[in-house]
């Protein structure tokens, strides 16, 4: 008689494990994430728990070569998506084999991005768009929409991932899309789609696939309320490559980034417009970000800052006023507010400003996030900018991180900043004088100006 099969409880957040339910995590501490589960059903091997029966071992030592027998012209393939944005963020394009998982909001693009790139490489590869959320019919008029009409796009509407797994086996295609893992389930299991044990049951049978296959596949995953993806963070391990598309639904403009690839850099962004035509490249993020400045405002400076192996200029913006409050109110959108504190504090010790009884509202105009420390000198800028009431000439930039003690610490890829910075039309930057050794540049229509503390920085921005 066999015995009876208890229940466990996983933790949709973490997929922690536990025998009993608790309102509370034990292991990442979220609350009210434990559902119920049955377990895994494992099969004895060897007929007992202490050891392995040798007939019950497979015997793999034939698969054993040595490095130097594997031929690295065939180690990594990869394919061109037809988008450059895409290919800069994936490390030069799809590689044969690999697992990219696709992470975003709901109505943010990722399903768009995903057939607008078949057309592309329907010309050379068969790809297989596996959707469990959307009919056949319904793909059919958004490809339409997209102009996508590759003959070697063949499409099935289906949730069961083990069918799923045997149609990739049995036609072999070259790219396989799967939309999207949380509606993927196997039938198994006892628990909903969407759960712990469904995704990460499904995540692994897939990869067993594209890996034994060498078949590229590109998952979409959607995400919590949190913004991280939703199942555990198991899945994000599995994967070989992990995107996160960003971006406001109120706003154009989508923005790719990089959080894990096993084939590439991890800090590339790719820029992107949504249309109604779908998705379109932005070659030049700079001047997008840079477009409708005002003239004359105070509390607006531009920051120089490198997303990958390119420099982004974007404008940050500064108000400044008179609190109604007994506790002043700080907001920051686009940059950290600990930084900004910090920012704060050093104004107020080393220059001597006072900003305990005002308001302080910082942003970064289109939605960018800035998060390297060369930002500090232009966000500064813009405080004080803005405290005084002085506005910052539109022809200067700056860039350098700032200490405690009031000084200008130098950054790294300052040429290529100041180059970037002068190919759109900026006549001043003001950088770190610790940046100024070994810039090994002649520019003829940009002056470059060099200062120790952010108060000689202040004084040559606001001559």
């Amino acid at each position: 008689m066999s015995a009876k099969q208890k229940t466990v409880y996983v933790c949709s957040a973490c997929g922690y494990e536990s025998p009993k339910w608790n309102g509370k995590c034990p292991d990442c501490g979220e609350w009210n994430t434990l559902e119920e589960a049955l377990p895994a059903v494992t099969s004895a091997v060897g007929g007992s728990r202490g050891g392995l029966s040798s007939a019950a071992v497979r015997d793999i030592s034939d698969k054993i070569r040595g490095i130097g027998e594997i031929d690295a012209a065939d180690t990594e393939v990869r394919w061109s998506t037809g988008m450059g944005e895409l290919d800069r963020v994936l490390g030069g394009g799809v590689v044969k084999g690999s697992l990219v998982l696709l992470g975003g909001e709901p109505g943010i693009g990722k399903s768009t991005l995903l057939l607008q790139i078949c057309k592309k490489l329907g010309e050379e590869h068969t790809i297989l768009y596996i959707s469990g959320e959307e009919s056949l019919r319904q793909i059919k008029l958004r490809a339409q929409r997209l102009g996508v009409d590759s003959e070697n796009l063949y499409l099935i509407s289906e949730t069961d991932c083990e069918a799923i797994c045997a149609v990739i086996s049995k036609e072999k295609p070259d790219i396989a899309i799967i939309d999207s893992i949380q509606t993927m389930n196997i039938s198994a299991l006892t628990s909903a789609s969407g759960s712990v044990t469904q995704v990460r049951e499904c995540s692994n049978l897939l990869m067993k696939t594209a890996k034994s296959l060498e078949i590229p596949m590109l998952i979409v995953g959607h995400v919590n309320k949190d913004g991280a993806i939703a199942g555990p963070k198991v899945m994000e391990h599995i994967v070989d490559c992990v995107l996160y598309f960003e971006g406001q639904k109120n706003l154009p403009y989508r923005i790719l980034r990089g959080i894990k690839n096993r084939f590439g850099s991890t800090n590339e962004i790719g820029v992107f417009e949504m249309r109604g035509e779908g998705l379109a490249e932005v070659a030049n993020p700079s001047e997008m970000l840079l477009s409708g400045r005002p003239s004359g405002a105070s509390g607006c400076c531009v920051a120089c800052v490198i997303e990958g192996s390119r420099p982004i200029l974007a404008e940050v913006q500064a108000l400044v006023t008179k609190s109604a409050f007994n506790v002043p109110r700080r907001t920051a959108a686009g940059f950290d507010y600990n930084r900004m504190s910090i920012l704060i504090a050093v104004l107020e010790k080393r220059l001597g400003f006072y900003f305990g009884g005002l308001d302080v509202y910082m942003n970064v105009v289109g939605g960018f996030d800035i998060n390297e420390p060369a930002a500090d000198l232009s966000v500064a800028l813009a405080l004080y900018s803005s405290l005084t009431d002085k506005a910052v000439s539109p022809d200067v930039i700056t860039f350098g991180e700032i200490g405690l003690a009031g000084e200008l610490r130098g950054v790294q890829r300052a040429a290529q900043r100041i180059a970037e910075a002068e190919r759109l039309g900026f006549k001043r930057v003001i950088i770190p004088s610790a940046s100024l050794k070994g810039l090994g540049i002649k520019a003829a229509r940009i002056e470059i100006i060099g200062a120790a503390t952010i108060k000689q920085a202040f004084g040559a921005a606001l001559k």
